[in-house]
């Protein structure tokens, strides 16, 4: 008797740990891309992943630096990532495959979650270099962001609208956002160009250093871009210390991307969840304010995935 009690509970412990290794073996795991540590993405980054930490059953979530949005979209091509941050011209260009742009092919597997927020293109430069307007940059040592970056690619469009090519500065740096920071404040650098949600920290940062004037992009430098992913915009005054004037400039749109491996059910719930959990995204970044649930399909170039198309269904955005 006591030897069929000893094995029934030898059986017993057996199943359990079976159970728990089934457990494991399903458990989900929601790596988010996100960009520099210092940029609007990696926060925001952040916050999703907590939040999905809380709301997804059996998740595993992490976050992921990285050199944002082309880089995102080749990783989760590949399958390395659950969800990225992504501009949308980066993001278009993407999907039909862009070689120029860092695409060695089209990135078919790519599927649509959200539009969130947009990016302002943000040109700093110190007010001891004189640089006042884009003519004024010819000459002076800029960075234009990680190569081939959504920021690098903004700088190259912006640039070639306002009649510059890389050729025409004393120097180019391909950096991140705090690095590039870090030079201007060495005087290393003249004006640095940054693809970000309004008030991004890394621009904060060099206004409570240095004395700091944002250049303006006038509209008809956005409208010779000839891209309509980009759109005339302002700049707030008073988003950095010592901008005294709303400053003119482009704005183009961010997207939440996933890829066709996600499960269905994933990615549903990583899209009832973003906008659910709105308040948690603000709290992280206030670029988060714009995040706004009847924008979330508008100019999505790439197809939705079907987890995010119920969810968009049963709030009646999609018939």
């Amino acid at each position: 008797m006591r030897f069929a009690t000893k094995l029934m509970g030898a059986a017993v412990a057996l199943s359990m740990g079976m159970a728990v290794s089934g457990t494991a073996q399903a458990q989900t795991f929601v790596n988010v891309l996100t960009g520099g540590t210092s940029g609007v993405y990696y926060p925001l980054g952040v916050a999703l992943s907590q939040i999905y930490g809380k709301s997804i059953a059996g998740s595993k979530t992490s976050v992921q630096a990285t050199k944002a949005s082309v880089e995102n979209l080749n990783l989760l091509e590949a399958g390395k990532g659950e969800i990225g941050f992504t501009l949308g011209d980066a993001l278009s260009q993407a999907w039909t495959g862009v070689a120029d742009a860092g695409y060695a092919k089209p990135l078919q597997k790519l599927r649509g979650v959200a539009g969130i927020y947009p990016n302002y293109i943000q040109i700093i430069a110190a007010n001891s270099s004189g640089i006042k307007s884009l003519a004024d940059l010819k000459g002076k040592r800029i960075s234009v962001g990680a190569p081939k970056s959504g920021t690098e690619l903004n700088a190259r469009a912006i640039l070639a609208a306002a009649g510059l090519t890389y050729a025409d500065f004393a120097k180019v740096e391909y950096l991140a956002f705090g690095e590039s920071v870090d030079l201007m404040k060495n005087r290393q650098l003249d004006a640095t160009l940054q693809s970000a949600g309004l008030g991004v920290a890394s621009i904060k940062d060099l206004a409570t250093s240095v004395d700091i004037t944002v250049v303006p992009v006038p509209a008809e430098v956005v409208a010779k871009i000839g891209d309509a992913a980009y759109q005339p915009s302002l700049i707030p005054a008073g988003t950095y210390k010592g901008q005294d004037a709303p400053m003119p400039t482009a704005a183009i749109n961010n997207f939440l991307v996933t890829h066709s491996g996600v499960s269905d059910d994933v990615a549903y719930g990583m899209t009832k969840n973003l906008f659910e959990n709105l308040d948690g995204m603000v709290s992280a970044h206030a670029a988060a304010k714009d995040i706004k649930l009847e924008k979330a399909l508008a100019g999505m170039p790439v197809p939705l995935h079907p987890g995010a198309e119920k969810y968009y269904r049963e709030k009646g955005l999609v018939k």
